[in-house]
């Protein structure tokens, strides 16, 4: 399977209960580029992917959990739903270290999954200031992603 860069975007739309602390953390900590945004929702550029951040309730209100559960894969209990990118080894090791520098907190710290093995890739899981699970990866070889 090859992937190509002419694949059309996709759009996903997340809740955060506050735009701040989504703009920091988007903005900053993952680096996207913001988009279009008005009082309570952001545009941000994901890879060439569109991802809106829209605030739901108010800041501090925690009676969401972007979680609804977990899945075990690779010895992990990987939290669902989740979302991310696939990017190349050194910019997930990048991305790795800035998130540390942010004192981000890893559901599941980087590491080489499935090692020695068909898909073999490198994984993180985190949180973003709202509850919502990222998962953001690494192939050294991008015909194995989707290798069985």
């Amino acid at each position: 399977m090859t992937t190509s860069r002419t694949l059309p975007p996709f759009h996903l739309a997340i809740p955060v209960d506050d735009i701040n602390a989504a703009r920091e953390f988007y903005g900053k900590v993952l680096g996207f580029e913001q988009g279009r945004s008005d009082a309570r929702w952001i545009d941000w550029n994901m890879g060439g992917h569109q991802v809106v951040t829209h605030q739901v309730g108010e800041p501090g209100d925690a009676s969401r959990d972007g979680v609804a559960g977990s899945n075990p894969v690779d010895g992990h209990q990987v939290p669902v739903p989740h979302f991310g990118l696939v990017l190349p080894v050194q910019e997930f090791q990048d991305l790795a270290a800035r998130l540390r520098d942010a004192g981000t907190e890893f559901v599941i710290e980087p590491y080489v999954r499935f090692q020695g093995e068909p898909g073999e890739q490198w994984t993180m899981f985190f949180l973003d200031p709202a509850g919502n699970a990222l998962e953001f990866k690494a192939f050294a070889d991008l015909e194995q992603l989707f290798a069985t």
